[in-house]
């Protein structure tokens, strides 16, 4: 199983806010909204939910098996992973029916003294399809202080539009990236199904009482924190450049790589997209392990006496061990993460 691409199981996780509808278009799910509207993919994750019961809730298991992903890679680490290295990455695809809670993700620090995590939660959206009137928010409005957005706490129990009134935003628009470093605030608007990477964490800081008609609690929030550490989470200087222009790396008539976020961007994760027309490309990543998925067009994998066929909705984790024996071919887009 370790020495070649792993598959898993579907791994639909419940949030209290609606969507999903767009991953009919995606994964082929059926086309409604419910509260299960993310997709966790090779997670070993557990999502943090009010109430869950489910300790391996968000952490995939690996298809046709009784495996979880976390017991495999405690089992088998330096194969996976390689010797040194560690899981650092989070991938989701979320629709979101409506918009979501004003919220900021902490940093490593901040996660360090107050969850007791190496990790924060820097993240970053491929926008993979859209609804009409979509939109995503990031950052504070100019001159927007500390006072303002307490202020909007308070309000927003009453006014579901305090919290948007501070915020900029934008029509997001298919193939668009955005970066969104911690400490920053934002939210994913309606109509958004968006492909994210992230640091490995469930770590989100929502100080607005209401999630569409659901009422967060102080918990759900402020995440345990009082809410003064909690809004300390919050960068009120002026809002980082969100969007991405993907570099070129490879530009064939038969493949296109983009680079998506680099080591100039982030020390947490590397993005890469692949396009493939009649092509193939080699996984090959040196030193590292490596998630894909296919967002366009179907092909194959094959090496060492495997072959198998893919298609948009599909993903898979390349082991270390794995990496320089399996090539993907045909006609898709490929989104690599490592």
């Amino acid at each position: 199983m370790i020495t070649k691409p792993i598959f898993f199981e579907r791994n639909r996780v419940g949030r209290v806010y609606t969507g999903g509808k767009l991953f009919a278009g995606f994964f082929g799910d059926e086309a409604v909204d419910g509260f299960l509207p993310e997709e966790w993919i090779a997670s070993n994750v557990r999502a943090i939910n009010k109430d869950s019961k489910d300790e391996n809730e968000g952490i995939s298991k690996v298809k046709d098996t009784d495996i979880y992903f976390d017991k495999l890679l405690d089992k088998y680490y330096d194969e996976l992973l390689g010797k040194g290295n560690s899981f650092r990455i989070l991938v989701k695809a979320l629709d979101s029916a409506i918009r979501l809670p004003a919220q900021a993700h902490p940093d490593k620090a901040f996660s360090k003294k107050h969850f007791g995590s190496e990790y924060g939660k820097t993240e970053c959206w491929t926008i993979l399809d859209t609804r009409p009137d979509a939109k995503i928010f990031f950052g504070f409005k100019n001159g927007v202080t500390k006072e303002d957005f307490e202020r909007a706490i308070d309000e927003s129990e009453t006014d579901m539009d305090a919290m948007e009134r501070l915020m900029e935003w934008v029509t997001p628009k298919k193939g668009e990236v955005y970066f969104v470093p911690a400490r920053t605030v934002h939210a994913i608007g309606k109509g958004c199904l968006i492909l994210e990477v992230q640091e490995p964490t469930d770590f989100t800081i929502q100080p607005e009482h209401y999630c569409g008609d659901y009422k967060l609690n102080d918990r759900e929030m402020y995440m345990g924190l009082s809410r003064e550490a909690a809004v300390s989470c919050f960068d009120f200087g002026p809002a980082p450049e969100s969007k991405l222009s993907p570099k070129a790396q490879i530009s064939s008539s038969d493949i296109v790589k983009e680079e998506i976020v680099g080591p100039d961007i982030t020390d947490c994760f590397v993005i890469n997209r692949i396009k493939l027309i009649d092509g193939s490309y080699l996984a090959d990543i040196k030193d590292s392990y490596a998630i894909y998925i296919v967002t366009e067009g179907e092909g194959e994998i094959s090496g060492n006496n495997y072959n198998k066929k893919i298609k948009k909705g599909d993903y898979f984790f390349m082991p270390f061990i794995a990496m320089g024996n399996f090539k993907m071919s045909g006609n898709m887009e490929i989104i690599e993460c490592y």
